[in-house]
């Protein structure tokens, strides 16, 4: 089978702009407005979402990137998970998706692109949406995504701004992808670690979704190319709170702080730290818990604020369910000189 990782230097979320430099172009436009958009562009949410009815608002989000992994079904179905999370992160359910297809007919094996597809739709499946139809234009090196259309109630909208001081904040997945990632094209992860981490990458954020709405959060993210602390900053600033994250509380992939150790930083890490660091209050922080907080995640976890007294329940329901590294990495408090204290 094809190697797709021999076709690119970033893969995945690592592969995304600089948050500092798109925070930058964004600001430059004007965010529409209207009375049926519940969610839009101004707080750099996961999603969009739109009120059709009392009862129903539309949620419409895209994401696609060139390949995180070697094998073309697994990158379709990563692919394709991380483009559903963005729903979930939301609250929402997944209903229809397109295929977004950039594809070098010349330059690899065609059946490569069949199994790419296939890893998208069988995920799409899993999650109880139908992909159906797409677009493709031939380009190297490959990228893959779906643009999503899902469903939520107008009134359980989760965003990212509505983290209240004294929420419990809570972390569904291990940090630490990018860092294996790039320690699997050096030759130096452990196959057993790598394959964790394709397992993490390729796991649906769904049960995190319906547990959200179960426990009545507050607000959600999903973590991925702007990291742990990249999209809390975004949370914060949208929230008008500060946080308090305990890095020694932090779910780390096996290998990956070896990795660290190591100096093996894929550079969206150093993007991340330029982009959020002026931000956050470091108080004596081993300096790879630092870079691993930093670090890009493809289809990470979701970040979740919770009022605190549901927080235990809520973990202990993600641990009963798929999302068994899932723990409390921090709670939200009055904003602050510094958006986020890393202790």
């Amino acid at each position: 089978m094809f190697d797709l990782l021999t076709t690119v230097e970033y893969g995945g979320c690592s592969a995304k702009l600089s948050p500092k430099e798109l925070d930058q172009i964004l600001s430059k436009l004007k965010a529409p407005e209207s009375e049926k958009l519940i969610v839009s562009s101004d707080t750099h949410d996961d999603a969009a979402v739109y009120k059709l009815n009392d009862e129903t608002a539309l949620i419409y989000t895209t994401d696609f990137f060139p390949p995180i992994c070697s094998d073309p079904y697994d990158f379709g179905q990563i692919a394709a998970t991380n483009s559903l999370s963005d729903v979930y992160a939301m609250g929402g359910t997944p209903l229809l998706c397109l295929n977004i297809i950039l594809f070098p007919s010349k330059n690899i094996p065609s059946e490569a692109l069949y199994q790419i597809l296939k890893g998208g739709q069988d995920k799409a499946a899993e999650a109880g949406a139908m992909i159906v139809g797409g677009h493709t234009i031939d380009d190297f090196p490959p990228k893959y995504g779906l643009a999503v259309v899902g469903i939520v109630h107008p009134d359980k909208v989760i965003t990212n701004s509505n983290a209240k001081p004294g929420d419990t904040l809570i972390l569904t997945k291990p940090l630490g992808m990018g860092v294996i990632v790039a320690g699997k094209r050096l030759g130096e992860v452990k196959e057993e670690d790598y394959q964790k981490a394709l397992y993490n990458m390729k796991l649906l954020n769904k049960s995190g979704a319906e547990l959200m709405q179960k426990y009545h959060a507050n607000a959600a993210t999903d973590i991925t190319g702007f990291s742990l602390l990249g999209h809390a900053l975004k949370m914060c600033r949208a929230s008008n709170v500060s946080m308090e994250i305990e890095s020694a509380s932090l779910p780390i992939l096996s290998g990956a702080y070896e990795l660290a150790e190591f100096g093996c930083l894929p550079g969206a890490a150093f993007r991340n730290q330029d982009f959020a660091e002026a931000e956050i209050l470091f108080k004596d922080v081993d300096y790879n818990l630092k870079m691993l907080a930093f670090d890009a995640q493809t289809s990470g976890g979701l970040l979740i604020s919770c009022p605190s007294e549901s927080a235990a329940s809520l973990v202990q329901e993600l641990k009963n369910s798929v999302n068994k590294d899932a723990c409390i990495i921090g709670t939200v408090v009055e904003k602050r000189d510094k958006y986020i204290t890393f202790k």
